[in-house]
């Protein structure tokens, strides 16, 4: 009995034995399936901070964009930034990839095939390992947290940014749609598009930007206001459709300045208004006069040709030479021209460069924005208390046409008879209220009529006091001749760079206003018989200040 017992006990020992060893066999570690990726997988669409992924073969072509040098922006290419690392060759394989820290700035170089771009800024970076440490403990396979690239989570590891203040701009994208550029060009530009809107920074406190398609009629695809962040922006880029038809550039300029930079789109007016037109060959309509209507409501407007008219499709442009007449200066600043659509990507930087560089954005200064006007009013006994509030009126409505700020055109006055008072100075009121109440407050005084020395005295108490950046503008209304001479203080105002306006009213002589205005007296002198008829002339006045302040050279 008792060997039995001894005789079971060995046999369940050696089952179990068995058994265990049958059991390790089952629990053995699994091999692993490196989970495969494309080469356009952005790190920033993977969300663990540590993975292992293998790249496919191909991924050292330049359309999958790469951002750094050894430490790479999250915006890059995953295999893309392998290749260029050295870590992978063309073939693909796979690698370990780290998240770490974004950085101030990333520099681009080329190395084994890749050339990467510079970036400013990101909120994220990544490093690349090879094999070495490619199994190291802690390293995560995208098993657990790879999805398919269309359900790949976006969730942004840290909080969404406000946007880099140093580029303060509202930005408008003129994009081609037409028929004649093709699904896979309007791919390139739609990725063109995504990756400015990430090398900017978008953000409120920040750049913001909308986009306008062109075919054969404009639409808004979406506003200033629609996208406040890179990400979503990108997203809606990525939605968009080609619309087709004609390339009606010039169309779209009109569209863009009437509708699009309004408050209700959310223009913020404290940022300089942009406009980037991008063409494919050549407009179907005219685009220069449309141009200069934008560049005169103080829009910037950038020109991006792609793959210009060869010798014998010439004939078909119907403005030769189109996008150096459209931009804002002729001195190269605001004209990018690209070989071929495939070397579009080496704008980025350059555009975004420009776009940002607010103190070169000249267009965003207008013939109602950028001036000091200074209004010298006869006082005299001969205009009359009624007419006098006429006068008034006149002034007030012609200011209504400007842009009043600290920052834009400034309204000073002074009134004369045989004496001058300083009614308020271009320093005293910075919004439009202000200067309209000033203006309804100025009081008659009556006396004689001395302009000459009126003119003197605005010299000196007006305009020594503009600030040097700004067009100093001189309106003097007067219903007679002046006691005094008027020839020397005119010709030291038009000496010391003061545009001067003369208007006469009833008595006033026609050979003084000449002699008073600013060459040529034809545009800076004006008559009218009676006070009533004062309203007439605020347009004109308005239309030639505003014609001379365009004519000036644009080199």
């Amino acid at each position: 009995m008792k060997a039995s017992v001894i005789e079971m006990f060995l046999v369940l020992l050696v089952t179990g034995i068995h058994s265990n060893k049958e059991m390790t066999k089952k629990i053995k570690r699994p091999k692993f399936t490196v989970p495969q990726i494309n080469c356009d997988v952005r790190a920033g669409k993977i969300i663990n901070p540590e993975f292992i992924v293998k790249c496919p073969a191909g991924c050292q072509d330049p359309r999958y964009h790469v951002y750094g040098t050894d430490i790479y922006a999250s915006y890059s290419s995953v295999c893309g930034a392998a290749v260029h690392s050295g870590v992978l060759d063309n073939s693909g394989g796979k690698i370990l990839v780290r998240k770490v820290a974004g950085q101030s700035g990333y520099k681009g170089s080329y190395s084994n095939g890749v050339q990467s771009l510079s970036l400013p800024r990101w909120r994220e970076s990544f490093v690349i390992s090879g094999e070495p440490e490619l199994w190291k403990p802690g390293s995560v396979l995208l098993d657990a947290g790879f999805v398919p690239k269309k359900e790949l989570s976006t969730q942004s590891l840290e909080p969404v940014s406000q946007g880099d203040p140093s580029c303060k701009v509202d930005l408008s994208f003129l994009i081609d749609g037409s028929a004649s550029i093709g699904k896979r060009r309007f791919r390139i530009q739609k990725q063109f598009l995504a990756d400015v809107a990430q090398a900017l920074d978008i953000g409120p406190a920040g750049p913001l930007m909308g986009v306008v398609q062109y075919g054969d009629n404009p639409v808004t695809q979406f506003n200033l206001k629609t996208h406040m962040n890179s990400r979503d922006l990108k997203t809606a880029i990525e939605k968009m459709t080609q619309r087709g038809g004609l390339s009606n550039v010039g169309r779209a300029i009109s569209f863009v300045t009437q509708n699009f930079f309004s408050k209700s789109n959310g223009n913020r007016g404290s940022a300089p208004n942009v406009a980037v037109v991008m063409v494919d060959g050549w407009p179907t309509d005219k685009v220069e006069e449309a141009s200069r209507f934008a560049r005169e409501s103080g829009i910037n407007i950038f020109f991006i040709t792609m793959e210009g008219a060869s010798e014998n499709e010439k004939q078909y442009v119907l403005e030769p030479n189109f996008a150096n007449k459209a931009v804002c200066r002729t001195n190269g600043f605001y004209l990018l021209s690209v070989q071929n659509w495939f070397s579009l990507h080496k704008t980025v930087q350059p555009l975004v460069k420009r776009v940002c560089d607010t103190d070169r954005l000249a267009c965003s200064k207008t013939c109602l924005n950028s001036a000091d006007i200074g209004f010298i009013i006869d006082g005299s006994s001969s205009v009359g208390t009624g007419n006098f509030r006429t006068v008034l009126q006149f002034v007030a409505n012609l200011s209504k046409e400007f842009e009043i700020s600290d920052t834009d055109t400034r309204i000073g006055a002074v009134q004369y008879t045989y004496e001058q008072r300083l009614e308020f100075g271009f320093d005293v009121y910075s919004t439009k209220p202000d200067v309209l109440n000033a203006i309804k407050r100025v009081g008659y005084w009556s006396g004689g009529t001395s302009t000459g020395a009126a003119i003197n005295y605005a010299l000196e108490q007006l305009f020594k006091k503009s600030k040097p950046n700004k067009r100093k503008l001189m309106i003097l209304i007067t219903d007679g001749r002046s006691y005094d001479d008027v020839r020397i203080p005119a010709t030291v105002a038009h000496h010391e760079g003061v545009i001067t306006y003369a208007i006469g009213v009833a008595w006033a002589a026609q050979d003084e206003l000449e002699v008073i205005a600013t060459h040529p007296a034809r545009d800076h002198a004006f008559f009218v018989d009676e006070f009533d008829n004062l309203y007439r002339v605020v347009p004109k006045v308005i239309q030639n200040i505003c014609t001379e302040f365009n004519s000036q050279p644009r080199n």
